[in-house]
This record gives structure tokens, C-alpha cells and sequence, in this order.
């Protein structure tokens, strides 16, 4: 390493982020990127581990000690390729994946992590900038693959195979390619400027992308054997968990990705049904993970009136409990930029009713959430009312939407919505293959990333028995 003394002599040290009381009044991302000395400084206190955990906590493999070498050194060309190599983009895991190496980080057993993410991010936005040329195939195999689904799985799982030399389709439901990355992920955590840059050079390396078009019933499935010499499906796990309560049917109460969906169609210019606004409203969101921040910071800058974020959970720990040691992901108190810009968070509470007036949602009653096994149960004589215009369910997804695609294909679904297929993508039907938060229920985008690539390897074996590209490693 060229520091070997670097972790002993800096501090972690992050962009600053745009002020608050500035970023509610627009849609631009809220942080940063690294530069510079800074940039340079922040990858020196990477320690080349002789064992880097790093990697344990990254599904994709990442060579990381390697890059933040080469980017300490100003070598910034050489960490674009060593970046590259594993991850086909970047510029999204640097600003959507919650790292779960630094999580893994050796230098986070007794100090704060390197910013793993951050010189990530920083790596990959200068490879954007210089430009993204093209990698084509040398020579084409004749062989056509249908990839269902064009989220960060199914384009890692098309990128790979375009480049291994097949024909490549992507069928893309709606009316724009990229999944909850263009119609999900709100403006204010990634610019789709970088997702249109990343499909133009899929495009130009020979993936055809076919827009509005349903996989099962615009194509059917006879069509697509007919047609593909295998069929790879990565249609997302998007059902959301419904609350299951009195009042959920109320005017006012939503699922958070039909909220998210419609804000990012409207930045993008494109037809929305009817407007869902949390503007000048009293907005409850149910459900604390990233989905529910989103919907925080989307509430944020339509001029809510209130925001109170409900968990049903207990407030976790600031730090690691015993019971949850280096190198796991630490279940500790997070907050999200999102966070920082006001609204409240509740804890260890159960939804058990939403009521209204003239159809209309006016409040939500919940109960003290106790665990029970695995679950939790509502105490009894412990309700709590809470003022509600707008309540937002961000609970979770349970499985892919309904569609015939999977039984017209003779596939298995698990209980849980899951399409069946082994840790290499293969179903029980040799030619079509199942990844990413179709195979493992809903995930991380880095995870999503590391399945396509696993799945076009597996592709590529079945359709020509080839020299394949690089397996991501998969954790």
C-alpha cells in the first residue's frame, strides 16, 4: 500500500451534504461525491488487510483494497477497470447499496470504517464523465436470450451476455427501462441521467431494449420459447404487504411504491393517474426502512404538514449488541438523509385500524408491538391515535406481481412469491433461468447486480458451453 500508516493518521471523513433547509425545495441528489486530496486521503486508510472482510460483505466480490490503492496513488484509470471488473455499475451500488462492507471493514472493529461507498461512487462518477465506451462482443454466437425485466439484475444479467457475443432482448413492462432505479429510487438518491448513460451503452454494445411490452401477456410464453434460446427472469418482487387491517381501503392510504412511482413519473415529464401529494397534509408512513425514508424525504419536498415515520420494531441499539458481533451487518440506530430533514419517528408500534369520515382516512389507531417468536402481537389497552391525511404502507414486498408468465413456463413458486431456481439461476426447465428479488424475494441492488451476473454466466454455459465472463462471487 502506499500509506501503510494512513489509518493510523486520518480520521473517516464524508462529503458535507447540501444543507437541509436547501435540498426539501428541489430534487437534486443530497450528497456530494469525494474529490481530490480528500478522495486520495480517505482511500489511504484502506490497511490491505492479508484477509479482506471487505469482501465478505460484498455479494459481487468487489477488489476493493486494489481500488482504493490505485485511487491513493492518482491511478484513476487503472481503479475505473478494477472497479469494472465486478460490478457493472458502479455509480448505483456507490449511492444506493447500504455497504455492508464497511459493515465487514477489518478498521471497524475498534475505529470508524473506510468510506468504502463514497470512493466508490467517486471512482465510478469520474468514469461517467471521461465517458462510458462501449465493450461489443468480438464476434456474435447466434444464440438469443430473452432477459424479463429491466431492473439492476436483469441489466447486469443482459450487459454480460451481450458482451459474451448473444443477441439480447430486455422486455420491459413499463414505459421506461430500469425498475425501481428509474421508477422507484427517488430523484433526490440518484439522478436518472446516470441510469439513461449506463443504457446507452447497453444499447450500443447490441441489448435491445422493448418498453411497454408484458412479459405473459403482450409476449406470451410460447412466443418467447419460440423465439429465445433461453428466457432469463428478473421481474422484481413488487407485490407489497398489505396491512391487513380495518380502514385500509380508505381514500388517503397508499402503498409507498405507487407514491414513489407517480413523484419520479412527474419529475421525469411523464402521464400520472391521479396526483398523490402529501402536500399541506398530516402524513403517517408506516414501516422504517429505506422505502419508508424515500417516502420521508419525498413527503419532505411536496410540503407536508407532518411527517411521523411508525416502526414496528424497537428503536435499535446506537451501537452493536453482543449478539450481533464483527463482521455482521450491525442492526444499529441508522438515519438517512432523509431524516435530517425533519419528521418524526415512532417506535414498537402495530397499526390496528385506520378510520375516516366520508371514505376518507382521518386517523390511524395502533397498539405497544411486543415480539412474539418471530412475530409480533399488539398489547392490549395500550392504543394510540395518531392524525393522518396521507398514510403511506412501506411494510415490506411479498413476492413478484401477479403474472401467468410463470405458470405458462411450468416454473415453481415458493410460498412467499418466489420463483424456484438454485443459487446459479436454473429452474426446474433447462433453458429459463430466475434471479435477482424474483429468486430471492426483495434485496439489496448490489445483490441484484451479483445474481444477473451469476445468472448470464450460468446462460452462457447452457447455450454454448463457451469461455464465460468472470463469476461475481456469491457471498
Amino acid at each position: 500500500m502506499g500509506n501503510p500508516r494512513g489509518f493510523l493518521e486520518l480520521t473517516r471523513r464524508l462529503p458535507k451534504k447540501r444543507p437541509a433547509s436547501e435540498r426539501i425545495h428541489d430534487y437534486r441528489e443530497a450528497e456530494p461525491l469525494l474529490e481530490g486530496e480528500r478522495l486520495a486521503q480517505q482511500a489511504s486508510r484502506c490497511m490491505d488487510c492479508g484477509v479482506p472482510f471487505c469482501h465478505s460483505g460484498c455479494p459481487l466480490g468487489n477488489l476493493i483494497p486494489e481500488w482504493n490503492d490505485l485511487v491513493y496513488k492518482g491511478r484513476l484509470d487503472e481503479a475505473t477497470v478494477r472497479l469494472h471488473a465486478t460490478n457493472n455499475f458502479p455509480e448505483m451500488t456507490g449511492r444506493l447499496c447500504p455497504a455492508p462492507c464497511e459493515a465487514s471493514c477489518v478498521l471497524a472493529l475498534n475505529d470508524d470504517p473506510v468510506t468504502i461507498k463514497a470512493i466508490e461512487a467517486a471512482i465510478a462518477e469520474r468514469a461517467l464523465a471521461v465517458g462510458l465506451p462501449p465493450e461489443p462482443a468480438p464476434e456474435r454466437t447466434g444464440r438469443r436470450v430473452a432477459v424479463i425485466g429491466s431492473g439492476p439484475a436483469g441489466l447486469a444479467c443482459a450487459q454480460q451476455l451481450a458482451r459474451e457475443g448473444h443477441q439480447v432482448v430486455v422486455f420491459e413492462k413499463a414505459d421506461a427501462a430500469g425498475g425501481l432505479l428509474r421508477y422507484g429510487i427517488p430523484d433526490f438518491k440518484m439522478d436518472k441521467a446516470l441510469l439513461d448513460r449506463r443504457l446507452e451503452q447497453l444499447v450500443a454494445e447490441g441489448v435491445e431494449l422493448r418498453c411497454g411490452v408484458e412479459a405473459g401477456v403482450t409476449v406470451t410464453a410460447d412466443e418467447l420459447e419460440a423465439q429465445f434460446d433461453a428466457i432469463a427472469i428478473a421481474a422484481g418482487a413488487q407485490r407489497p404487504r398489505p396491512l391487513g387491517v380495518p380502514g385500509e381501503d380508505l381514500a388517503g392510504v397508499h402503498f409507498a411504491m405507487e407514491y414513489l412511482t407517480q413523484q419520479n413519473r412527474v419529475i421525469a415529464g411523464r402521464p400520472i393517474g391521479e396526483r398523490i401529494s402529501a402536500e399541506g397534509k398530516h402524513v403517517l408512513i408506516l414501516g422504517g426502512g429505506d422505502t419508508g425514508a424515500d417516502c420521508l424525504g419525498t413527503a419532505h419536498r411536496q410540503g407536508a404538514a407532518s411527517v411521523t415515520q411508525l416502526e414496528i420494531a424497537e428503536r435499535p441499539p446506537e451501537t452493536r449488541s453482543a449478539d450481533n458481533p464483527w463482521p455482521e451487518w450491525p442492526s444499529i440506530f441508522r438515519v438517512s438523509p432523509a431524516h435530517e430533514e425533519g419528521g418524526e419517528r415512532a417506535y414498537a408500534l402495530m397499526t390496528t385500524r385506520l378510520e375516516g369520515t366520508g371514505g376518507k382516512v382521518e386517523r390511524l389507531i395502533a397498539q405497544t408491538a411486543r415480539r412474539d417468536g418471530r412475530g409480533f402481537v399488539a398489547e392490549p389497552g395500550t392504543e394510540r391515535a395518531f392524525a393522518a391525511e396521507l398514510v403511506l404502507i412501506a411494510t415490506g414486498f411479498v413476492g413478484g406481481e401477479p403474472s401467468p408468465l410463470p405458470a405458462d413456463l411450468g416454473l415453481d413458486v415458493d410460498a412467499s412469491g418466489r420463483l424456484v431456481a438454485d443459487d446459479r439461476a436454473r429452474t426446474r426447465r433447462p433453458h429459463v433461468f430466475a434471479f435477482g428479488d424474483a429468486r430471492r424475494g426483495a434485496s439489496l441492488v448490489v445483490w441484484a447486480i451479483a445474481e444477473g451476473r451469476v445468472a448470464a454466466h450460468s446462460i452462457s454455459l447452457f447455450l454454448a458451453g463457451k469461455r464465460a465472463l468472470p463469476l461475481a462471487a456469491t457471498g
